[in-house]
């Protein structure tokens, strides 16, 4: 074993690995990660597969052997446009085909990736790229103008890509003209100088020695933002094969699986969902924007995978399945055998309707964040697990409940603290921001510790129960008010559909809890603000009851389903009346 592989050997005396705790039986307590690049993870998996499929995207697949030439083919061309190692390239598409191959064929060279969010706004963009320091554009051609042609000169790219959302898809060319003349797909002006991707496939591929190691820097990701302004977190290749690597042992125990791929590949969570798929040897099926329900469930149905299709996704996704009025017209059980939510809390009563809508699929709740590289924890696929758990610490991974202070001390089972957590995923810093960066890793007992600003505690069996992120922790009059806790309680009243809790400004309380309300259809005008407060202060410790109930028309999230909290709060009068005071 090499100093590395004992640095994430973690003692299988740890409480989680216990039979009674729900350590699966098919998953390693530890793994000799591979020391791959991401280029090296596809060149193995496509040598091992060839001829089979890794892509789905708009009624065409992909096989393996078929995109690493493409992956090649583009990675030469890059070269010849003196892209190398250390140069960081933004992508701004929709998932597609053309994201894995730009993707790849960077991670050959050993440039950097810094995935853009289509929708994003172009002051968003703005920051990404002076944080980043993009110097090259990979776009779709319907998006340039709306997101970077009002950049104007605030940041200048060395060059531009540009490729149609159907560049690669099995359609004959004439139907792509016919499609974009009449408008059906989305299409835009570029700049004359933009260089096509197409043109770029035809380049020869060329033995390219870069010199690329494990530990170089593969990606650029942007945290989530739900608390703060967004920060780069540096992930290198190490850390996405190592978590690709560490989630396949605990989602699979046989190759060739089907990954529904309806997160975008922009994201860390779908990012790592691409690289689980490929070292699985199975295949993903991508879609450029979240489907409407019913074309989810035909999709799944006709192209997924009988009885071995992995569903990753945030807790309205399910809610969406569940709500879904015509699912029993479907065998989605026999195609879905696996589901994970995560990028937020899964409350019981939406895990409950939906594994009662689609019987035989086990829902479990997963934990990550883009600092780990996506994934840390899941819940057991073979075994009862206990409600309201993250699951348990996957292969690498070990983790600690920390006082709140100064993450020094170590707490006893059933006392609430930070979360922190070691493994061979946890990024090598934040970008540009020493820190931070020192104040989310430090170095404890040999090990880098990530310090998550997750709330939580564990039991005795080292199953970790989360409470809520500390920057959102509301205190009113002293008292700890966790607003995932609120949202659930809410959440079993028959007139809720969703909610959003936070903490506003109080002069009496310090803070005072107001919760966004969306109710359910049939309730809408049935139930007043009062009404729900007079059923909290029955279900509630009085500490807990919201003092402020509105109800809207959707909860603001981010594309993964991510609540935004932070939005709603700051844009509260009684916020902004505090702000101005």
């Amino acid at each position: 074993m090499t100093a590395r592989d004992d640095l994430f050997h973690v003692h299988e005396s740890k409480p989680w690995f216990k039979p009674e705790a729900g350590w699966p039986s098919y998953v390693p307590k530890n793994i000799d990660f591979p020391k791959l690049t991401l280029y090296e993870l596809l060149s193995e998996s496509a040598a091992e597969n060839p001829d089979k499929p890794v892509l789905w995207f708009l009624n065409s697949f992909m096989t393996y052997g078929k995109l690493l030439e493409n992956v090649d083919r583009f990675a030469s061309g890059l070269k010849g446009l003196r892209i190398g190692k250390g140069d960081v390239v933004a992508l701004a598409m929709a998932s597609s085909f053309q994201y894995p191959i730009a993707y790849y064929a960077c991670s050959k060279l050993g440039a950097i990736i810094t995935g853009i969010n289509p929708i994003s706004k172009p002051a968003e963009i703005l920051h990404q790229l002076q944080c980043t320091g993009a110097s090259t554009l990979i776009v779709l051609d319907a998006i340039y103008e709306p997101l970077f042609g009002r950049l104007g000169d605030a940041h200048k790219f060395d060059r531009i890509i540009v490729t149609n959302l159907v560049d690669l898809v099995d359609m004959p060319p004439e139907r792509k003209v016919m499609g974009k003349k009449a408008g059906k797909i989305p299409t835009g002006p570029t700049p004359e100088t933009a260089i096509e991707f197409l043109e770029l496939l035809k380049t020869e591929p060329s033995y390219i020695r870069d010199n690329v190691s494990t530990d170089d820097v593969a990606a650029y990701i942007m945290t989530g933002g739900t608390t703060g302004m967004p920060k780069v977190a540096i992930l290198t290749h190490f850390n996405c094969v190592s978590s690709a690597v560490s989630v396949a042992s605990w989602l699979w125990e046989t190759p060739g699986a089907c990954l529904i791929g309806i997160l975008p590949l922009f994201h860390v969570f779908g990012m790592a969902c691409l690289h689980t798929t490929i070292t699985n040897g199975g295949y993903m099926v991508l879609f450029p924007q979240p489907p409407q329900t019913e074309d989810l469930v035909k999709t799944i149905c006709n192209v997924g995978c009988d009885n071995n299709t992995f569903y990753p996704g945030a807790e309205v996704l399910f809610q969406q399945l569940a709500d879904f009025t015509e699912i029993d017209k479907y065998d989605l059980n026999k195609k879905l055998n696996k589901c994970l939510s995560s990028a937020g809390p899964l409350h019981q009563f939406v895990k409950d309707r939906f594994e009662q809508k689609v019987p035989g699929v086990i829902l479990r709740e997963g934990f990550g964040l883009s600092e780990g590289s996506s994934g840390v924890a899941i819940g057991p696929y073979d075994k009862d697990f206990v409600p309201g758990s993250v699951g348990l610490p996957i292969p690498g991974v070990e983790w600690k409940i920390v006082d709140m202070d100064t993450g020094n001390t170590e707490l006893p089972p059933g006392e609430t603290g930070e979360l922190i957590l070691a493994g061979p995923m946890v990024m090598k810093g934040y970008l540009n921001n020493p820190e931070e960066t020192a104040e989310t890793l430090r170095e404890r007992d040999g090990k880098i510790w990530l310090y998550s600003g997750d709330l939580g505690y564990m039991d005795e069996l080292g199953r970790v129960f989360l409470n809520d992120r500390k920057k959102q922790l509301i205190k009113v009059k002293g008292y700890s008010v966790f607003p995932t806790e609120v949202e659930g309680l809410l959440g079993k009243h028959d007139a809720v559909y969703e909610s959003a809790v936070a903490g506003l400004p109080d002069s009496q309380s310090g803070e005072a809890v107001k919760a966004w309300v969306v109710l359910k259809a049939d309730w809408k005008g049935r139930i007043s603000d009062e009404e729900l407060r007079s059923w909290c202060k029955e279900n509630m410790s009085s500490y807990k009851v919201p003092k402020y109930i509105e109800f809207i028309d959707a909860v603001p999230k981010t594309l993964v389903g991510k609540v935004l909290r932070r939005e709603l709060r700051e844009a509260d009068p009684i916020y902004k009346d505090y702000q101005q005071s």
